[in-house]
């Protein structure tokens, strides 16, 4: 079968966005060992067993990577805020299901993700670009808490400040969240969640949910295992 000039162009970009996120994985590990601002390209393509030149085709600068970094993790929680959206479920569990999901893509799902943090590291133009993402996503989240407060299952909280909190939180797993440690990221991320909900519950309210029997993507959630 002959492939259109349409369809050689979408394998080529797709085999494209395939090989950045290898880059990013390789990245994320070399930022584990040498530390994000330590590390530079030439690191970056040794772990790759790449030329650095070829690292240059898909990234002009580590800049760039970090820039797909947080764009790729932001596009990911943008989605998981859709999917949360569409349950037929109350605030507090949409919530639940958000933070467990947020957890999840940060740490498993995204690799590189202690780059989402280095916003300070970006020039101008991308910073201006990718907190425009990250406010969309925080605005979601305020969103849920003020519907929660609205329905009587949390108290009466400032939803900005309960929402840096949260993900002041969650953001900060990136720097300590290990994939051969004792709890899986949907374990952390459930755990988490029973933390802080129980901070936002209004009194008499429950907030438990069953939700939190099975993490975003269908996997079975249970605080207790250990590795």
């Amino acid at each position: 079968m002959v492939q259109t000039a349409g369809e050689r162009s979408s394998a080529t970009t797709l085999r494209a966005a395939d090989r950045k996120r290898e880059i990013l994985a390789a990245a994320s590990r070399v930022f584990s060992k040498k530390g994000l601002h330590a590390t530079g390209m030439r690191d970056i393509a040794a772990e790759l067993r790449m030329h650095v030149g070829n690292l240059y085709y898909y990234f002009k600068n580590k800049e760039e990577l970090l820039a797909f970094c947080q764009e790729e993790s932001l596009a990911g929680l943008q989605r998981l805020v859709e999917e949360t959206r569409a349950l037929d479920v109350g605030a507090d569990e949409r919530l639940r299901h958000l933070i467990i999901g947020h957890v999840q893509l940060l740490n498993e799902t995204t690799p590189g993700s202690v780059a989402h943090l280095a916003v300070e590291a970006l020039s101008r133009e991308w910073q201006t670009r990718i907190v425009a993402l990250r406010d969309n996503y925080q605005r979601s989240i305020r969103r849920m808490i003020a519907e929660g407060t609205a329905s009587g299952m949390f108290r009466d909280v400032d939803p900005e400040i309960a929402t840096l909190a949260i993900l002041g939180a969650l953001n900060w797993t990136v720097k300590w969240y290990r994939t051969d440690g004792k709890k899986s990221a949907s374990e952390i991320g459930a755990e988490f969640a029973d933390l802080l909900l129980a901070g936002l519950a209004a009194p008499g309210s429950e907030t438990r949910s069953t939700v939190s029997e099975t993490a975003p993507g269908g996997e079975q959630s249970n605080p207790c295992r250990t590795h």
